[in-house]
């Protein structure tokens, strides 16, 4: 297992906001520690929805969830078209992508030079 170098507060809030968009039944979730390279984020979190009723689910409960630990998003783009929404955290920016949107702009293999951070799911909700 490779280390990764994120704040403990960001790994906090990404298994939060991983969590709450497993519940939302969101798939394919990953978080990357993208500290070494990016320096305005420790993580990005990733999520795919099969639709934008979805988008919007996904993106409520991952706010209500960083909100009960306490973190507000400081900026949210891409809620009009409901195809890619980014949370900006602070610590952590999350992206609710359509599957379409996933495949086609592949940000793992943008930043595949990044540690995977290791996520508590359900095996079976993925």
């Amino acid at each position: 297992m490779i280390a990764v170098s994120a704040s403990q507060t960001a790994l906090n809030l990404a298994q939060a906001a991983a969590t709450a968009a497993e519940d939302k039944l969101a798939t394919d979730i990953v978080a990357l520690d993208v500290s070494g390279q990016f320096p305005l984020a420790d993580i990005f979190v990733l999520a795919s929805v099969s639709n934008e009723r979805q988008t919007a689910s996904v993106v409520d409960g991952v706010e209500e969830a960083l909100r009960e630990v306490g973190s507000k998003p400081l900026r949210r783009e891409g809620e009009r078209d409901g195809r890619w929404v980014l949370l900006d955290f602070g610590d952590i920016i999350v992206h609710v992508q359509r599957e379409q949107e996933r495949l086609f702009y592949q940000l793992e293999r943008l930043w595949k030079d990044c540690p995977v951070v290791p996520l508590r799911l359900d095996p079976d909700g993925q």
